[in-house]
């Protein structure tokens, strides 16, 4: 059945957003919301470490899932409406906003932290992702609350619409020339909405920058608004894809230009960053000690519960707490170091260089013998924490318009590519940088500037680009060692 406004003619229910406004969610959505696996959600920051460097960002990932599915309404229906040949049914667009709403079950504590830093120290050589967790949390979630009943009674076919809905959460399986069992290769565009694999313009980013530069109080550049207005559907070499309009290619710029701004001035700022290095040092001592109650009354550690999704519930942020107020001795490590954190005592940035890329070698044991001259302190490895950031605008080393198509007024069927120097001569000539960070774990003024010299000769020795002065962060007294309280956190 072709998706119209008749055939939706269902008892909504209303959200008051603080992004979106009043939001009107589809009743087989909220069966899904009101479960115990997505309202875990409520208790993981969207922005992890970053909420204790910037107050305002304490949402979690919850209101940012709900945004993502209300989204992804608004993209499908807006495709339908302009191009009803596009044959989008009802069953299309409850998929689109189911995949949207659950796309990001499967993030742990503290979010990008948990799959970014602290499962590769645990579990090394592991290809896990948060995606990955979040398709099993689906199937977990749809098991255990008897949602394939709802989803049949709403008009969903299974087993096909379950695997479309997992399908758009983690991308192509393969590099076949159609890899996807969920819709036919006619309906394509669909697997762009959610999470787009092709140019990365989907509406996860859209809710993320809206909300996130609101909670953060930093300018979104990007109107996902406009964008509804002119995407519409065109066939390339078989398949159909979302293409806008060719005057929209510089506010597409602005996108992902807003999104590399947010890494720089937000994710990847110097003390978030080693608040979350932190908090994953102290997960991992307390690791072994930390007991979680799966399924069948098997118990499980903070990094072996992702293997088990009744016990994966159950590890959210408060484990940060859990560990901050026990009194076990075992965890005493584990304690002391997020005390360390609560009380701004916090390891120092000593400098920043950026270099080409390199593979991530034991750079740490590097920069403790690069020993300098003249310097009277002696450092250890384990005296430096060595912080790779990667930035990019959303595809490594690639720019992304490349894989974005357009359509002009004349002819909105055919779609076109629009080169870089046909926009302007001002666009970023490279678009992936490799930022290094030094961080130093003794607080003594001694200690710090002789790591500032062992910083400066190691960027020499690896004829790395020589830091500003301004990017040798000076020395200041750890809060716990002075009696005053800083006036900022940053």
């Amino acid at each position: 059945e072709r998706y119209t406004s008749q055939t939706w003619c269902v008892c909504v229910q209303v959200f008051n957003d603080p992004i979106h406004g009043h939001i009107e969610l589809h009743p087989l959505l909220l069966s899904f919301i009101d479960t115990p696996q997505f309202q875990r959600l409520r208790q993981i920051k969207q922005l992890g470490g970053v909420y204790l460097v910037f107050p305002g960002a304490s949402h979690n990932r919850f209101e940012h899932s709900i945004g993502v599915g209300y989204l992804a309404g608004c993209l499908v229906q807006a495709l339908n409406e302009r191009q009803p040949e596009l044959l989008i049914t009802k069953q299309d667009v409850l998929c689109v906003q189911i995949a949207g709403l659950c796309h990001d079950l499967g993030h742990g504590p503290f979010s990008h932290m948990f799959d970014g830093m602290f499962i590769p120290k645990v579990r090394p050589g592991e290809k896990w992702k948060h995606e990955i967790a979040s398709v099993q949390m689906f199937d977990h979630m749809v098991k255990v609350n008897g949602l394939e009943e709802v989803m049949v009674r709403h008009g969903l076919t299974l087993p096909d619409d379950l695997n479309f809905i997992k399908e758009q959460i983690t991308g192509p399986l393969n590099n076949s020339s159609w890899p996807y069992k969920g819709r036919p290769m006619e309906k394509s565009f669909l697997y762009e909405i959610v999470a787009n694999k092709r140019n990365g313009i989907d509406v996860d980013k859209w809710d993320y920058f809206a909300r996130d530069c609101y909670h953060l109080g930093i300018q979104n550049n990007f109107d996902y608004r406009r964008f509804l207005k002119f995407a519409r559907v065109c066939e390339v070499k078989g398949k159909k894809h979302i293409c806008t309009r060719d005057k929209e290619v510089g506010n597409l710029y602005d996108l992902f230009y807003t999104r590399n701004c947010l890494h720089r001035r937000a994710y990847q700022h110097k003390v978030g960053n080693i608040i979350e290095t932190m908090i994953t040092e102290a997960f991992v001592k307390a690791d072994p000690h930390i007991q979680i109650q799966g399924s069948s009354g098997r118990i499980f550690t903070i990094s072996s519960a992702i293997d088990d999704m009744e016990a994966y519930t159950k590890l959210t942020d408060h484990i940060f707490e859990q560990i901050l107020y026990s009194s076990a001795p075992e965890l005493s490590e584990a304690r002391a170091i997020l005390h360390n954190i609560v009380c701004r005592r916090l390891y120092k940035c000593v400098g920043q260089t950026t270099t080409e890329t390199h593979k991530l070698l034991d750079w740490a044991k590097e920069v403790a013998c690069s020993k300098p001259s003249g310097t009277d302190a002696n450092l250890i490895a384990e005296d430096f924490v060595v912080s790779v950031i990667h930035m990019d605008y959303g595809m490594k080393e690639k720019n992304p318009i490349n894989s974005v198509y357009f359509y002009c007024k004349k002819d909105p069927t055919i779609a076109i590519k629009i080169r870089k120097n046909q926009v302007s001569k001002l666009l970023p000539e490279c678009f992936a940088e490799q930022l290094i960070r030094v961080y130093c774990k003794k607080m003594d003024d001694k200690s710090l500037e002789a790591a500032k010299k062992y910083f400066v000769q190691w960027c020499m020795d690896r004829n790395f680009t020589k830091p500003q002065a301004r990017l040798l962060s000076p020395t200041k007294q750890a809060r716990g060692d002075s009696g005053k309280e800083p006036k900022h956190h940053q």
